[in-house]
């Protein structure tokens, strides 16, 4: 049986991470040293691009990992996994998601092997204005009066922002000023130092 045919009966012709109907393609795990279906997913073209990062990863649209993680099948579980990992450098809900999977041993095996070659990248930090490395959870506080927009108030200088989350961009994070989650530039922040309890 053709490899398309077996994942359009298995997957009821939609993509098996985020299950659009239309645009879809196989999608081989690597590893692949045998061409079949039990290596391979059906995704959309929106999934297909991310995975093969010819365009940046969107994570809005990775919330579907939530559902299709707990597949019954090897390949889209591996997938997964590989996602979530990557993902679990900016985003805490994608660390709480992975901490929850379970992997038979076989199966976290095939998965590490696509994360280690996917650590060989470089990875750009977010840093703030003096270069500090800022991580998820981080206290930061605003170097300059910053005007936001939408929201009809201005950020003042020395304002906290507190349990701050990472993006896509190294050059943004995310925090609440005044009670509004907003999106601000790195260099206009500095990182506030931690001090035990």
């Amino acid at each position: 049986m053709p490899i398309l045919t077996a994942l359009n009966e298995r997957s009821n012709a939609s993509c098996e991470l985020c299950s659009e109907k239309k645009g879809l393609v196989v999608f081989e795990v690597p590893p692949v040293k045998e061409h079949n279906s039990d290596k391979s997913i059906l995704v959309c073209q929106t999934c297909e691009s991310q995975l093969n990062k010819t365009i940046e990863m969107n994570s809005d649209h990775w919330r579907c990992l939530n559902d299709c993680m707990w597949s019954q099948v090897a390949a889209v579980q591996v997938t997964a996994f590989r996602l979530l990992t990557r993902l679990a450098k900016a985003h805490i809900w994608a660390q709480d998601l992975l901490d929850m999977m379970y992997l038979d041993e076989g199966v976290m095996a095939w998965a590490e092997y696509g994360v280690a070659a996917d650590n060989i990248e470089d990875v750009v930090p977010t840093r703030d204005s003096n270069g500090s490395v800022l991580v998820s959870g981080d206290n930061v506080t605003l170097i300059k009066d910053l005007d936001v927009k939408g929201g009809n108030f201005t950020a003042k200088r020395g304002t906290p922002v507190r349990n701050i989350s990472l993006t896509d961009n190294p050059e943004h994070i995310e925090g609440r000023v005044n009670g509004v989650r907003i999106v601000l530039l790195t260099r206009y922040l500095k990182k506030m130092p931690k001090f035990d309890a």
